[in-house]
């Protein structure tokens, strides 16, 4: 109700940006067909970040990159991140996190996973799409993303959503030190997604 309130006050006494983009990152809990198959996506929550560092172990070999004061942070920081869950029969399936920056009008993947069993099912591509609607709402110029240099399936996911290589960052990874694949989405060649 709050939330409702500063953003009718906003609208009528604020600066129009900040309306827009209280408005774009703001997520409502909602059940979504994901290749015919039924999920509920919702904005992260404190409470998810035990299942998110599990997923991580899942699909990094035991390893969780993000440890739980990182995701903490990143959750706090409502005005310029937005982290995203889907859930299947109460189960954390799949997470992404984005960082909107304004001063650069990039919106920076910084994280997302799915839990291997529901890999190449479409959650990923989802997650994606989701946020380049909300950059699109935000007018920004891009969205960017670091992947592992050995990562195939989502370097393809990334290319499919036409996802260009803009450079490699040597040495990236924290613990293995493996190169990371620099890519770039020119968000004004995408046609909007459906979310």
């Amino acid at each position: 109700m709050l939330k409702k309130f500063r953003i009718w006050y906003q609208s009528i006494f604020g600066d129009r940006q900040d309306v827009v983009r209280e408005e774009a990152l703001d997520v409502k809990n909602q059940r979504v067909d994901i290749n015919g198959i039924p999920y509920f996506v919702a904005k992260a929550l404190f409470t998810d970040i035990p299942e998110m560092i599990e997923i991580e172990r899942a699909v990094y070999s035991g390893q969780a990159p993000w440890d739980a004061t990182a995701f903490a942070s990143e959750l706090r920081r409502e005005r310029d991140r937005l982290y995203l869950v889907i859930r299947k029969n109460d189960q954390l399936l799949a997470f992404i996190g984005c960082t909107f920056e304004e001063r650069e009008r990039d919106a920076h993947i910084t994280n997302i996973a799915v839990i291997p069993d529901f890999q190449r099912h479409g959650l990923g591509k989802h997650l994606i799409q989701v946020m380049i609607k909300r950059a699109q709402r935000l007018g920004y110029q891009s969205m960017s993303l670091e992947v592992r240099i050995s990562n195939v399936n989502a370097k393809r996911l990334y290319r499919s959503l036409q996802f260009e290589q803009a450079g490699i960052k040597r040495g990236y990874y924290f613990g293995d030190h493996e190169d990371a694949v620099d890519m770039v989405l020119d968000l004004s060649k995408v046609s909007p997604a459906d979310e």
